[in-house]
């Protein structure tokens, strides 16, 4: 019967990290799973969630396209998504113009074009039918002028602005947007940036992706418009609130200029 039906939960960026953390989360609490990365260890996630019980569907594929997206909604098949945690997500150190444009681009379309292409989509069958759960996850970086990280923090900031605006829009419906916003975490994030000879980078002292997968997916769970993960982030926040933008700037440059991470 559909009420015996167990619910399901979508989570892109689940390969490693705070996605698949949020995906154990999820899977422990009883739903069915679908995730998806560009990584190809996405396999080896689906291995390991799926011995709490729960189907599993994963998928390798790149979602900074529309075509990869589509295809993660060929997965999902039509069926009612509870939840959706969009956690897919790429940064790119270095100044901006050294950087490739293929790969700011690939940031870009990953962190914004295929996020919210896929959050449409879904969101407006959640909107149908009153009920639904959408986590994004944002940065505490949006709040910041990412200096030699401008197009990610730039990414960033787009997604924590576009979660509120998306949450004041459906404040009269049954569907929830939760914005996540973490500092840096102990991640292959800093690896894949390109970013371990930066002071950020370099910092031993990281959050653990458990510990914020687990900040979001209650803020989630209980409707909560956005969420700081950790003190020291709730702090910056707040500082960053009252800051000049060019001092921000300046702030950022001395956790990411390459070669401020060396000793």
């Amino acid at each position: 019967m559909i009420e015996d039906q167990r619910p399901l939960a979508v989570i892109t960026g689940a390969s490693s990290g705070i996605g698949y953390e949020l995906a154990r989360l999820a899977a422990e609490d009883g739903y069915d799973l679908v995730i998806a990365a560009d990584e190809p260890s996405i396999v080896e996630s689906k291995d390991a969630l799926e011995q709490h019980g729960g189907k599993v569907d994963a998928l390798q594929v790149d979602l900074s396209t529309t075509e990869g997206v589509d295809a993660l909604l060929t997965l999902i098949g039509g069926r009612q998504v509870d939840a959706l945690m969009a956690n897919a997500g790429r940064g790119l150190g270095h100044g901006f113009l050294d950087q490739d444009w293929a790969e700011a681009r690939f940031v870009i379309d990953t962190n914004i074009t295929g996020t919210v292409y896929l959050i449409q989509n879904i969101g407006r069958e959640m909107r149908e039918r009153d009920r639904g759960k959408i986590l994004i996850t944002g940065s505490i970086a949006g709040l910041m002028p990412g200096s030699f990280q401008a197009v990610y923090n730039g990414t960033k900031a787009f997604l924590d602005s576009f979660a509120w605006a998306l949450r004041n829009e459906l404040k009269d419906t049954g569907v929830t947007i939760s914005c996540l916003m973490p500092g840096p975490t102990d991640t292959e994030f800093f690896e894949r940036a390109d970013m371990l000879d930066t002071k950020v980078g370099a910092d031993p002292k990281k959050a653990d992706p458990a510990d914020v997968a687990k900040v979001g997916y209650r803020a989630m769970q209980k409707g909560e418009g956005d969420v700081v993960a950790g003190f020291k982030n709730k702090l910056q926040a707040a500082v960053a609130a009252v800051t000049p933008q060019s001092v921000l700037a300046e702030q950022h440059r001395k956790m990411a200029q390459p070669g401020t991470g060396k000793s």
